[in-house]
């Protein structure tokens, strides 16, 4: 009973092992990236939990503001949609906007369209493009944001007069409304602004920063004065907190692809481009010629033949196939016949030697050693036994 011996295997396809130490170190920063992302979604979910919400006691609510007026006289209304906010809306109320970005476009004209006549304080907080052009028209973003939370008042608005200092610093707003307060300046900019309405006896007053309508932040400066004179003007206070549930947030009328993209996506692209070239630039760079390396460890020559065979099969370059045989047979050869390695490719040195040594035909010869490529594989294969017949040949005699 004979057994066959099992020969190892020269494939060059990757193990299971190989596959995962070449690609644990993207799958472990995936991970981290993952895990890192998960930490900061509970943190900041977290810190926005009650935010600007006259019911909540947590440091970024409002409930300290609302039991404040209330002890003044003035009664607090928490609203979560456009219809009740303007159906409450009066000469003896004042309406504050929570989030006023987070309103649609209809629903901003809908709104402004009450509260403009309505002959009340509208209050908007922190508004950026392109609502605040909307509800507070003549009244403008400024794409660069204050440096300097803690500002002086530096107008003559009572309120703020009154107030002092007081944490306003966010968005900086450019004015071109006539009759406008333009207060708490941050380089020449306003973060706070009062525009009186054309008719009614109302006012728009726009906000930068929520500051100081926060909890923790009510006791700093002159927060608490500001937000309770801006606040408490008239004896009825309407809190909007703008909602996604709301019914009159669905948009009918048609938006582009851009109009659903998120506000600043332009700029997080130019950055990805920006950084994506840098990248290039650092890989393409070149500090000097490459230096050979020996291999850290030893590959048997049938690993690397199969593996090149394997390239040249995949590119179907059967001519630098047939000319690395050829080549290799020539330097053999040159040896076995007197012939230096250095002329090996000579035809007119290696031919002459080959043909008195075997008593053969040059021509033939000429067609083997030097020949054009072959035109298919069978040629290529053929040429190989060819080539194997006569290095036999040459080494017997």
């Amino acid at each position: 009973m004979t057994t066959e011996a099992t020969l190892p295997s020269t494939s060059a396809s990757p193990t299971a092992r190989q596959v995962w130490t070449r690609a644990r170190g993207v799958v472990i920063g995936a991970v981290i990236l993952l895990a890192a992302a998960v930490v900061i979604a509970v943190i900041r979910s977290g810190a926005e939990h009650g935010r600007l919400d006259p019911r909540s006691a947590d440091p970024n609510g409002s409930r300290a503001v609302a039991e404040l007026l209330d002890d003044q006289g003035v009664s607090t209304r928490l609203v979560t949609t456009l219809d009740e906010a303007s159906a409450a809306a009066g000469p003896d109320t004042t309406v504050l906007v929570a989030d006023p970005d987070r309103l649609t476009d209809s629903q901003q004209s809908r709104l402004r369209a009450t509260t403009e006549t309505s002959g009340g304080r509208t209050v908007l907080v922190a508004p950026d493009s392109p609502s605040v052009s909307t509800l507070a028209p003549g009244v403008g973003a400024d794409p660069a944001p204050s440096f300097d939370s803690t500002l002086a008042p530096r107008c003559d608005l009572p309120a703020a007069r009154r107030a002092g200092t007081a944490d306003t610093g966010g968005v900086r707003y450019q004015v071109t409304a006539r009759a406008a307060d333009t207060c708490y300046p941050s380089e020449g900019l306003p973060t706070l602004v009062r525009v009186p309405a054309a008719e009614g006896g109302g006012d728009t007053v726009v906000l930068g920063a929520p500051d100081i309508l926060y909890n923790d932040r009510l006791d700093d400066e002159g927060n608490a004065s500001l937000a309770l004179q801006l606040l408490g003007s008239r004896p009825h206070l309407v809190w909007y907190l703008p909602s996604l549930a709301d019914a009159s947030a669905t948009d009918t009328e048609p938006r582009s692809f851009f109009d659903l993209l998120p506000s600043g996506w332009l700029w997080g692209t130019l950055q990805l481009f920006i950084a994506a070239a840098l990248a290039a630039l650092w890989r393409a760079r070149r500090l000097g010629p490459l230096v050979p390396e020996k291999l850290p460890v030893a590959i048997r020559a049938s690993e690397t033949v199969e593996g090149r065979a394997r390239l040249y099969r995949k590119a179907n370059a059967r001519d630098r196939a047939a000319t690395a045989l050829r080549s290799t047979t020539r330097t053999r050869l040159a040896p076995l016949v007197g012939v230096p390695v250095s002329r090996a490719h000579s035809p007119e040195a290696l031919l002459p030697a080959l043909s008195s040594h075997l008593h053969g035909d040059g021509q033939s010869l000429h067609a083997l050693l030097f020949g054009p490529p072959p035109g298919d594989d069978t040629a290529l294969i053929a040429l190989t036994d060819q080539l194997d017949a006569l290095e036999r040949e040459v080494r017997r005699s």
